[in-house]
């Protein structure tokens, strides 16, 4: 078996690799003020094909939350494909869209997952489409936005974080 060989995507994506902080300001609730947190993210690559991003950051209810995201490039499909989970719940967000924009140097990443009232819970049994945006500002310096799309198909920017590289 002959191993892949990465395309001009799997090195796009090592740009990840190394050890990051970020901070975000959250809207938990519609009558609340935003709420500041920060954390720190480690990224490694998996030989020449997969980077791995572990994650630590603090809740805005408190306590710590550990994350993980998987991405590579699959040839075949044509696309960026990649995983999320974290330990504040138990759904694992499969990105099975996901496209670079080398000129703009965003990823785009869109999945389908569990839908969420405005309180922060879970909606059972309803879904909702999400749209993940990674852009580099320079080598050291990222911000990751979340949006989820809308019943009348808008979308809706939840929270953004800012990365900055430690080293």
């Amino acid at each position: 078996m002959q191993l892949p060989q990465p395309t001009k995507e799997h090195a796009w994506l090592k740009r990840f690799v190394g050890e990051w902080t970020h901070s975000c300001e959250m809207q938990c609730a519609p009558d609340q003020p935003p709420v500041k947190l920060t954390g720190t993210e480690r990224a490694r690559a998996v030989g020449d094909i997969w980077v791995v991003a572990e994650g630590e950051g603090r809740m805005p209810m408190g306590g710590t939350a550990y994350t993980c995201l998987t991405l590579g490039y699959d040839p075949a499909k044509g696309r960026i494909v990649a995983t999320w989970y974290g330990s504040m719940m138990t759904h694992l967000w499969v990105y099975e869209r996901g496209a670079i924009d080398f000129a703009a140097n965003r990823l785009t990443l869109e999945a389908s997952g569990p839908s969420f009232c405005a309180d922060g819970k879970m909606e059972e049994g309803k879904t909702a489409n999400y749209r993940e945006v990674i852009e580099f500002q320079s080598d050291d310096a990222r911000t990751f936005t979340s949006s989820v799309q809308g019943p009348d198909g808008s979308w809706t920017q939840m929270m953004q974080l800012h990365y900055k590289r430690v080293k």
